[in-house]
């Protein structure tokens, strides 16, 4: 396989055009700016949306072959064509997980491969883990992100195929390390303990890094405010049992007016919580806001 820049092939010297992809489905393994495989799969839509693609970021432990990730991108792939990945340390993808700090680096590498395909407008769906990492990605990969990183002397990928032309966030935490909830304290200690990612690697097929954060990355609070002018939707449920509602409304505080909030009644967290309707709602604000 090839070293490449990140969102480039490796293990194949097809390079498809758009008119092939929109009729067939694709499944290819891409490499990160940090040199990680990444597992990704295109689906060209049943009704594709003029040149739109949604990127769908799956929460811990997920992988584009898990069930309720197949459903999201199915219902999503009404409006769009659909481009499903497995983070770092999940699925057929390789490394291990830092559970959503170089995760932003997977989700670059997909949407420099969604646009090289040929897809001018591309959005960016994430659940839980990965819902706090479109919110960085498009903070890092936007405008003011970018400006900000060069003012402060940090490192960004700064290409603009990687960028994101609409956000939406699902079931996302606000800050980092909370542990409010029996669920968060359940996920800490899979992540922190080495029984606890032993159990992980072993019945949930996910594989953690062992070192913790070093820097503290920017978490999605601190990242909202370098989103705009990006389309940001926020959707949270009211019955989430891992974050309570306090976390959408800080993000959404954040933004100062410029997301739009949707509290699900009765809903609880991510993927497996979000229903087919809610599901085709938000391709239809896709469809929208991908300006």
């Amino acid at each position: 396989m090839s070293s490449g820049p990140a969102g480039q092939v490796t293990g194949s010297s097809l390079r498809p055009s758009l008119e092939t992809t929109r009729r067939t489905p694709l499944r290819r393994f891409l490499r990160t700016v940090d040199g990680i495989t990444i597992d990704a799969a295109y689906d060209p839509g049943t009704r594709p949306s003029g040149d739109l693609a949604i990127v769908v970021a799956h929460g811990f432990t997920g992988d584009l072959d898990r069930p309720h990730v197949r459903r999201a991108a199915d219902v999503l792939s009404r409006n769009a064509a659909v481009v499903t990945f497995s983070f770092r340390g999940h699925g057929r993808s390789g490394g291990r997980s830092t559970v959503g700090d170089r995760e932003v680096h997977d989700l670059a590498a997909v949407v420099a491969w969604a646009r090289e395909l040929g897809h001018q407008r591309v959005v960016t769906v994430g659940f839980s883990m990965g819902g706090s990492v479109v919110l960085r990605h498009a903070a890092l990969h936007g405008a003011a992100g970018q400006e900000q990183g060069q003012q402060q002397g940090q490192e960004h990928e700064g290409r603009t195929e990687a960028r994101t032309d609409a956000v939406v966030s699902v079931s996302a935490p606000a800050r980092w390390y909370y542990r409010g909830t029996a669920p968060m304290r359940r996920v800490h200690w899979l992540v922190t303990q080495p029984v606890g990612r032993a159990v992980t690697r072993c019945y949930l097929h996910t594989r953690i890094h062992g070192r913790g954060w070093n820097p503290v990355p920017a978490s999605p609070v601190e990242s909202v405010p370098l989103i705009a002018p990006t389309p940001l939707l926020i959707v949270h449920g009211d019955s989430d049992g891992y974050f309570p509602v306090d976390h959408p409304r800080m993000l959404a505080a954040a933004a100062d007016g410029h997301a739009d909030l949707w509290l699900e009644r009765g809903m609880g967290h991510a993927e497996n919580a979000a229903d087919d309707e809610l599901l085709a709602r938000i391709g239809a604000w896709a469809a929208t806001h991908a300006g």
